[in-house]
């Protein structure tokens, strides 16, 4: 269950002091090939960390060898000095590895603001390095946690095993689209070239990663890395790759909505129905924004009206006397109308769904999030520099 799963990976996690908890919080996963196919996206928040605005570069090409991450510090709005310490970290880590710089992906996460100690950062390089490992995947993994209560892994198999996709993701606050705030690894020892590597990541993150939504709020150092070794021999097809990807990259954002801060329940928002895909998504991202609503569903109370206002904000088609609301299966609006008892809706599990049908075609698109709880507003209020 790690990035070390696939042919062709080695990793490795430790602490090297960067965390006052004494936590592991420095992390590498290498490609050891033959090949060194990549794709990445970021986070489309104008404000960049200094990792981000690096690793922007490095992708270009599609060629990563090496992803080295740190928790404890976000590296983000620390100056020009931020900045030398990322390409300074990289150079190490090339140094190391015997690749060039500009082949590997640097990635941060903790608070903005925050300069880690650069020589702290070149010797744990050092420490990475003499503990890479095939069995290593774990450790890495542990290693980016920031608030996350648990590290968060998954390991998808192609057909008859003859080719895998491992992935390791961090997150647990900030979760919005143009990503979340995540850093998410994904390795695949598969053989595809760059250009597929990048319609498939981008296809499987639109309708996961994007598609989460905890607090409306979006981070600075988001980054989803896919690297391929090749180390299988197996080329699988774009729909068979794309399929397993999406399906990695779903299971992983659903871990991350199951840790999501303070949460006492995870919301399916499906929206039925639409004009088109982008309503839809609109229209489910809207109620997944309404404090109002997640409020009510931390409270057990199946507020539907709170929904009605939220798709009422929205520019998607629909008949505002024309709207039907389900909750946990339980149809409380048909026709914009009161509809069966709302006291039959059992909000006391954490899995909750809501179906809003628009009427208005046959799109339908699914938003996660979560409750708006008093733990969430304390772990915010408490974390701070």
């Amino acid at each position: 269950m790690s990035v070390t799963h696939p042919a062709g990976f080695v990793a490795a996690g430790a602490a090297i002091g960067l965390k006052a908890s004494g936590n592991k919080d420095f992390a590498l996963v290498v490609n050891q090939g033959p090949t060194f196919d990549s794709a990445t996206v970021f986070t489309s928040n104008r404000c960049k960390a200094n990792p981000v605005l690096w690793s922007e570069q490095v992708v270009k090409d599609g060629v990563v060898r090496a992803v080295i991450l740190n928790s404890g510090g976000a590296n983000c709005y620390t100056g020009p000095e931020g900045f030398l310490t990322t390409h300074q970290v990289a150079e190490e880590v090339g140094k190391v590895l015997d690749i060039g710089a500009g082949d590997v992906v640097v990635c941060s996460t903790g608070l903005i603001g925050l300069a880690n100690d650069r020589q702290q950062l070149l010797d744990g390089v050092h420490t990475l390095h003499a503990q890479l490992s095939a069995d290593g995947g774990n450790d890495a993994a542990e290693a980016i946690m920031t608030t996350d209560t648990v590290s968060k892994q998954v390991v998808v198999e192609g057909p008859d095993g003859a080719w895998s996709i491992g992935g390791m993701a961090k997150g647990a606050g900030m979760l919005a689209p143009a990503l979340a705030t995540m850093l998410v690894v994904i390795t695949t020892d598969a053989v595809v070239p760059a250009a597929q590597l990048d319609a498939s990541l981008r296809a499987a993150t639109r309708v996961s990663f994007d598609r989460l939504d905890s607090d409306g709020c979006q981070s600075t150092n988001d980054t989803v890395t896919l690297m391929a070794s090749g180390a299988s021999g197996v080329t699988p097809t774009a729909e068979e790759f794309t399929a397993a990807l999406t399906d990695l990259c779903t299971q992983l954002a659903r871990q991350l909505l199951a840790d999501a801060e303070g949460a006492d329940h995870e919301i399916a928002i499906t929206t039925l129905n639409a004009a088109t895909e982008d309503d839809a998504v609109e229209v489910g991202r809207s109620v997944a924004r309404s404090n109002l609503f997640k409020a009510a569903v931390f409270g057990k109370d199946p507020n539907w009206g709170r929904v009605l206002a939220s798709v009422g904000t929205t520019s998607a088609a629909f008949d505002p006397a024309d709207l039907d609301v389900a909750m946990n299966g339980v149809w409380v609006c048909r026709n914009s109308t009161p509809a069966e008892d709302p006291s039959l809706v059992d909000l006391s599990p954490r899995a909750v769904t809501v179906t809003i049908d628009l009427k208005a075609g046959d799109a339908e698109a699914t938003v996660w999030t979560n409750d708006l709880t008093h733990a969430y507003v304390h772990e915010n209020s408490a974390y701070s520099s």
